[in-house]
């Protein structure tokens, strides 16, 4: 925690959750101190990288406000998952009754008369999936208890970071609706295919049916022809 005349920040790290191609958040909070409006604004080294809601507010006296801090999903993970990310927090006394609408950028700009607050929040990354130690089995082939130590160190990472990876439940989610969507449009595929095959063999089938009709009546016209000739000319001469 960190704790100035105006405000203090919990907490005094912001720690974030690492897994490539993943979005991950933490939460900060800030706790106005004072009996006064006060005025922020949350700065970072690496705007694109990261998305803060809100940016800037108003913390109302004796209360608290919320910030979230995403990080957008990277391609690859940085050396021993150190980061030189930072944030800069400034806090200022603000009019009574002011709003968000009401902050500007000068209200932060240093003056003799005037105090302005600013304090630096390093960025951690912590990696997502930690691979678990296997704990070793004692002589008499029963697992040693994690020590009171131990817990009491994961607690606190776990408080501290008060951070969650975003989209992990409803990522498997859509992938299995991928999976099902690609397999549907594969069978759709083959059954297209399939009816396009059939659709040629069957206008061949009519083709060649046409073509034995068509046969079959000129064939059938000739012989009627010649025997009707032939019939007329015995006629005729007897």
């Amino acid at each position: 925690m960190i704790s100035g005349g105006l405000i203090k920040i919990h907490p005094s790290e912001l720690k974030l959750p690492f897994e490539v191609k993943r979005q991950s958040s933490c939460i900060m909070q800030l706790t106005n101190k004072t009996d006064n409006y006060v005025a922020f604004k949350v700065k970072t080294t690496s705007p694109k990288k990261y998305s803060v809601r809100p940016n800037m507010g108003i913390v109302q006296p004796r209360s608290t406000t919320t910030i979230t801090v995403t990080m957008q999903a990277q391609k690859e993970a940085p050396p021993d998952y150190q980061s030189k990310d930072k944030f800069l927090i400034q806090s200022v006394v603000a009019n009574d009754g002011a709003t968000t609408k009401d902050i500007t950028a000068e209200m932060f700009n240093k003056a003799p008369d005037k105090v302005v607050e600013e304090f630096k929040l390093r960025v951690v990354y912590i990696p997502a999936n930690p691979p678990s130690p296997v704990p070793e089995e004692s002589e008499e082939g029963i697992s040693p208890r994690p020590s009171m130590l131990e817990n009491k160190t994961q607690s606190s990472t776990l408080f501290d970071a008060v951070s969650i990876s975003l989209e992990d439940a409803p990522r498997d989610e859509s992938q299995e609706e991928e999976t099902m969507i690609s397999k549907l449009t594969d069978e759709k595929k083959y059954a297209m295919q399939q009816n396009k095959k059939l659709q040629k063999e069957l206008e061949l089938l009519r083709q060649e049916r046409r073509k034995n009709r068509s046969g079959f009546s000129v064939t059938f016209v000739t012989i009627v022809a010649l025997l009707g000739i032939i019939i007329g000319f015995l006629i005729k001469k007897t």
